[in-house]
C-alpha cells in the first residue's frame, strides 16, 4: 500500500492528556512508524514542547482558558496550519474533535481539496449538558456540532454505541465503527512488580480482589458499585475493592465510602500515570467492574484484558459491545442488585473469573498498531472515494472572512509573542541592574568597612603613641624626684 500523509487534529494534545488526545498520539505514532506520515495540529499549550516527537506537530493560535475549564481554547484560523499542511503534501484529513479543530479542518479540506473524516468519541451532547444548563443553548450547541458532523466526508465512531449516540442528537447520515487500540501489551506483569506497586494495602491471596481504574466521576457506575459491596459485606462475603484514579467527584465517592463503613475493604491509590504500575493492578486483580453507560468505547475493558482480566459491564452499554455474558466477561442489569449477586456467584467460583479473563484478552484485546492499520486501510479507500467525486459538495465555510481572522490571530499571535520576549528582556535587564546595584552597594560597604579599620587602626597607633610618651614622661619625673629624695 503507498505511503500517504495523514493529518490529525484534535483540540487536545500533550501536555494535555485525555483519552481522545492519547488516540491521537497513537494514531500518530503508528502512522509514521509502519505506514506513511503524520501531522498533528492542535492549539497552542504554555510549555508544550514537541521536539522528541517522530512526526510533525504544527500548534495553532489560542487562549489559555485551562483555569477556567481545564483546557486551552484554540482559535481554529490558522494560516500557518495551511502553509504547513501544504509544505508537508498531506492527502487526507482526520479530525478527533467536532468543534474547533473540525472547524479548522473544514477550512484546510476547502481550500486544498482534500476528504475528511470525523472521529466521534464521546457523548458530547452529555459534556455540554454538564457544562450549560440553558435549554436553548444546549440546542445551539449541538445544532453547530450537527453543522460541523454534515460538513465531513466520512463518519467514524469509536463503537456501534457511540454512532447511535451521533443519530440521537440528529445525526442521519451513515458511519463506520472504527474501534481505538489499547497501548499496553497482551501479557501479565511479573509477581515482583505486582508485589512492588501492590505493597501497603491488604489484599490476601485468598480474598478476591475487584478493580476500578479512570476518573472517579458518579456517572460511571461508582454508586452501583460501593452500594452492591455493602451487601456483599452484609453478606459476609469477603472481598477487597481497589479504585485507581482521581479527580471529579473524589471526595463525595470517599464519603459515601466511608458512610457505608466500608474503609477496611475498599482501597483509594489515587491517580497513576506509570503504565507499567496501572498493568500491575490489572495483574493483580481478579475481576474489573465497570458498569458504565456513559463511555462510548470503554478502552479499560480491553486493556484488562490484555492481562487475562475479565470485567463485569452493563449489558447493551458500549463497553459490552464484543462481550459475550459468561464467554469473555459478565453482563448486569444497571443496578446494584445485579451487580452484588454477580459477584457474589464469582466470589463462589474463582476459577470461572479466570477462564473467562483468558477468553476475554484472546477476543477483546486490539493493540493501537491493529487499530490503526484497520484505519489506514481506510484512508486509502477515503482518497479514492473523494477523487471519484462520490462525497458530494458540503455546506462551505466563509473562506476569505476566516482566512482574514486567521492571519488576524497570527499577528496577534505573534505580538503577543514579542510582547512576552520583551517582558522577559525587561525583567532580565531589572535582575541585572538589581545584581549591579547589589555589587556596588557591597563594594561601597566594602570600601567603608576598610576606610573605618584603616581609621580605627591610625588612631589605635596614635593611642599608642601617645600612651607611650606619658609613659616615657612619667618614668623621666619618678627618676628625678627619686634623685631628690
Amino acid at each position: 500500500m503507498p505511503e500517504h500523509t495523514i493529518c490529525l487534529l484534535n483540540d487536545s494534545f500533550p501536555p494535555t492528556i485525555d483519552g481522545v488526545a492519547n488516540a491521537v498520539m497513537n494514531y500518530a505514532r503508528n502512522i509514521e512508524a509502519n505506514h506513511g506520515h503524520a501531522l498533528v495540529v492542535t492549539p497552542q499549550v504554555p510549555g508544550a514542547d514537541d521536539s522528541s516527537y517522530d512526526f510533525s506537530v504544527v500548534r495553532y493560535p489560542s487562549i489559555d482558558t485551562r483555569k477556567l475549564i481545564g483546557y486551552v481554547t484554540g482559535y481554529p484560523f490558522s494560516p500557518e496550519a495551511a502553509h504547513r499542511a501544504e509544505a508537508e503534501k498531506v492527502e487526507i484529513l482526520h479530525t478527533h474533535c467536532p468543534v474547533t479543530s473540525c472547524i479548522l479542518a473544514r477550512q484546510l479540506a476547502e481550500s486544498m481539496h482534500l476528504p475528511l473524516v470525523l472521529t466521534w468519541h464521546t457523548k458530547y451532547d452529555i459534556d455540554i449538558a454538564n457544562a450549560v444548563k440553558s435549554k436553548v443553548l444546549q440546542e445551539g450547541a449541538l445544532q453547530a456540532l450537527l453543522r460541523n458532523v454534515n460538513a465531513c466526508d466520512e463518519i467514524w465512531t469509536v463503537s456501534r454505541g457511540a454512532g447511535e449516540n451521533l443519530r440521537s442528537i440528529g445525526y442521519e447520515g451513515e458511519y463506520i465503527v472504527m474501534p481505538n487500540g489499547v497501548d499496553l501489551p497482551r501479557e501479565k506483569v511479573s509477581d515482583e512488580l505486582v508485589d512492588e506497586v501492590t505493597a501497603g494495602y491488604d489484599l490476601p491471596h485468598d480474598v478476591p480482589v475487584f478493580l476500578f481504574i479512570g476518573r472517579l466521576m458518579w456517572y460511571k457506575g461508582l454508586r452501583i458499585i460501593l452500594d452492591a459491596l455493602a451487601r456483599l459485606r452484609d453478606q459476609d462475603t469477603d472481598f477487597r475493592m481497589v479504585f485507581v484514579g482521581g479527580g471529579g467527584d473524589e471526595s463525595e465517592v470517599r464519603a459515601y465510602t466511608s458512610e457505608l463503613g466500608l474503609g477496611s475493604k475498599v482501597f483509594f491509590t489515587g491517580a497513576i500515570s506509570d503504565r507499567d504500575k496501572l498493568r500491575a493492578w490489572y495483574t493483580r486483580a481478579d475481576l474489573f467492574l465497570f458498569p458504565s453507560t456513559f463511555d462510548t468505547n470503554g478502552l479499560v475493558v480491553r486493556e484488562a484484558a490484555a492481562s487475562d482480566t475479565a470485567s463485569v459491564i452493563i449489558e447493551g452499554s458500549c463497553a459490552s459491545e464484543g462481550v459475550t455474558d459468561n464467554r469473555n466477561g459478565f453482563l448486569i442489569e444497571e443496578n446494584a442488585e445485579s451487580l452484588a449477586a454477580k459477584l457474589t456467584e464469582l466470589c463462589q467460583r474463582p476459577e470461572r473469573m479466570m477462564e473467562v479473563g483468558h477468553s476475554a484478552g484472546d477476543e477483546l484485546y486490539i493493540s493501537w498498531k491493529d487499530a490503526v492499520s484497520n484505519a489506514y486501510d481506510r484512508y486509502e479507500i477515503v482518497i479514492e472515494r473523494y477523487k471519484s467525486g462520490l462525497y458530494g459538495v458540503h455546506d462551505p465555510l466563509r473562506g476569505s472572512w476566516m482566512q482574514s481572522q486567521g492571519e488576524l490571530m497570527q499577528i496577534l499571535g505573534d505580538v503577543s509573542a514579542a510582547g512576552r520576549e520583551l517582558l522577559q528582556d525587561a525583567e532580565s535587564l531589572s535582575n541585572e541592574l538589581d545584581m549591579s546595584m547589589r555589587s556596588l552597594k557591597n563594594r561601597a560597604l566594602t570600601e567603608i568597612i576598610t576606610a573605618g579599620y584603616e581609621t580605627a587602626q591610625e588612631l589605635s597607633g596614635l593611642k599608642k603613641s601617645v600612651l607611650g610618651g606619658i609613659e616615657d614622661a612619667a618614668n623621666e619625673l619618678w627618676d628625678k624626684l627619686e634623685r631628690y629624695l
